[in-house]
């Protein structure tokens, strides 16, 4: 016992130490702080399909409105707050505070991003395409196939350490990257509903400059309320993504099964060629398959040229052709989008 508390009341001692080196403490201190940075985004969407039956998917609607808020606090805390708005839905997104004294080790706590897959964290205006491939949005929680009530948008709230390892002396990058988290496996504003946390965590490698491979790992359940099922959660993927001289690649694999679900798996692969400076063009195959066979398989074939005519606007056309194989039908999808931000 008397181990435990002189390792946290060491812990404690260093976290100060390291924050009183830049700034002084105290509850009157009024410097080392940022004023807030307030700022937002808008995208529009229009749409049509010849889907059988889906008629009420035509036309035009509110994809998302965002105002976020940042800033920093005695040099090293970072904070953000994010609302957000779909056509009559509000709600929040994200809070949270990090301390990022060091690049080789932070600490957030709050509720954010879910650490797997690559695309997961894109903010919707570089994903480069109308919405999040299939795997994102089946197994990171934006309408997780586990039945999480609603679309959390990939987030969860929980405490997070994250960090940079092994500056290259060629370069101007780090060859490790690692996120751990222990999360509460309800998704976005909801209190946990058991004793068990979810471990998230990715270690990534940049073997070259903007190159990274990396392995996700995801242990945890969630449970339906409604029914009080508890659904387990035992996820992994490996990825690839690089991103350089505004050429985009990114493939993913991810895999799923636990208690009282079934085996689910599908992967993406995405290219991005710019063709000048406004104009950079898509495109990806997206595969979901439900059972993790080939009679389960929904395949998405898409196509999608960006005008970004302003860094702060951006005008986007989309073709999708879909083919899904449990009901043995298919269809066409054209979307156009319109971005911008304040």
């Amino acid at each position: 016992m008397r181990k435990i508390l002189f390792t946290v009341v060491a812990a404690s001692i260093t976290f100060v130490s390291a924050i009183a080196q830049d700034a002084q403490l105290g509850r009157k201190v009024t410097d080392y702080t940022t004023g807030p940075k307030v700022g937002g985004y808008v995208i529009a969407k229009y749409a049509l399909t010849d889907q059988d039956g889906q008629n009420k998917d035509n036309g035009l609607s509110q994809r998302l409105f965002r105002v976020y808020l940042d800033g920093t606090i005695l040099n090293d805390f970072k904070y953000r707050v994010q609302v957000q708005a779909n056509n009559a839905t509000f709600h929040m997104k994200d809070y949270f505070v990090e301390w990022a004294h060091w690049k080789e080790f932070s600490v957030k706590v709050g509720q954010y991003k879910r650490a797997f897959l690559f695309e997961n964290p894109y903010n919707p205006w570089d994903v480069g395409f109308g919405d999040y491939s299939q795997i994102v949005k089946k197994f990171s929680g934006m309408g997780d196939y586990c039945g999480e009530a609603g679309s959390n948008g990939g987030r969860d709230q929980g405490i997070q350490i994250q960090g940079d390892l092994f500056p290259v002396s060629s370069g101007d990058y780090r060859l490790i990257h690692y996120q751990l988290q222990l999360m509460n496996g309800q998704g976005i504003n909801a209190a946990d509903a058991n004793s068990n946390k979810d471990f998230i965590g990715t270690l990534q490698v940049q073997p070259i400059k903007d190159l990274y491979i990396g392995v996700f790992g995801w242990k945890g359940d969630y449970v339906n309320t409604k029914d009080t099922l508890t659904i387990g959660r035992d996820r992994w993927a490996i990825s690839a993504k690089y991103e350089h001289n505004s050429w985009s690649v990114r493939a993913e694999y991810a895999h799923s099964n636990g208690k009282n679900i079934s085996e689910a798996d599908g992967w993406y692969t995405a290219i991005g060629a710019p063709v000048n400076d406004w104009c950079k063009v898509y495109a990806k195959y997206d595969v979901y398959r439900s059972n993790a066979s080939t009679e389960s398989m929904k395949a998405i074939y898409s196509i999608a040229p960006n005008f970004q005519i302003h860094k702060n606007l951006m005008l986007q056309l989309q073709y999708n052709y879909v083919d899904n194989r449990p009901t043995s039908s298919h269809w066409n999808e054209l979307w156009a989008e319109v971005y911008f931000r304040f």
